[in-house]
């Protein structure tokens, strides 16, 4: 497994080996002692899988209490997957880092708690998947406007993006609330 770091502290971006022949392909999409050997400590609780139509938008969320780290990876299509360290204390507050994940680089990202998260889906679907170090708290879970200008994500082309409700409603950099 390759550990590619990124430029924000604690942000993990791995490429597991991937065998594969004619017959398709395989590879561990977690072992505990490897992925704590590569910085990941945290136990995981819950697992979540989504599916997504091309151009939806998930996201920016985060929870400020019960903060949910994630190990996030694609089984099947192409997303632009993104954090934003929200953490106020940190060198790297407001920063945020963007990568595609897809099912053929078998890339994952390993986000920490502390960080909003997202994705837009730049295949015709998506099949998308969260480890998650908590569990999901809809009464603490905060959503950043997935194209505050303050943040300045550069999302790639997908036209006018498929939001939620929820999503829609987020809030501005500067409304938000942040980690210590």
């Amino acid at each position: 497994m390759k550990i590619l770091p990124t430029e924000i502290p604690g942000l993990i971006l791995l490429e597991p080996k991937s065998f594969g022949d004619a017959r398709g392909f395989f590879f561990e999409s977690y072992q505990r002692d490897r992925y704590r050997d590569a910085g990941i400590p945290e136990t995981f609780v819950q697992d979540n899988v989504s599916r997504s139509s091309r151009g939806t938008l998930r996201g920016l969320h985060y929870q400020l209490v019960q903060p949910q780290g994630k190990l996030v990876f694609v089984t099947r299509g192409e997303v632009f997957d993104v954090a934003v360290d929200m953490r106020r204390s940190s060198p790297t507050f407001g920063r945020w880092f963007g990568v595609f994940l897809n099912d053929e680089n078998h890339r994952q990202l390993y986000v920490p708690p502390g960080f909003a998260h997202g994705f837009c889906v730049t295949s015709d679907s998506v099949d998308f998947c969260y480890k998650c170090t908590d569990f999901y708290n809809p009464s603490h879970e905060r959503t950043l406007l997935w194209n505050d200008p303050t943040v300045g994500v550069q999302w790639p082309e997908i036209g006018e993006p498929l939001l939620s409700a929820k999503d829609q409603k987020g809030l501005s950099f500067a409304e938000t609330e942040a980690f210590p």
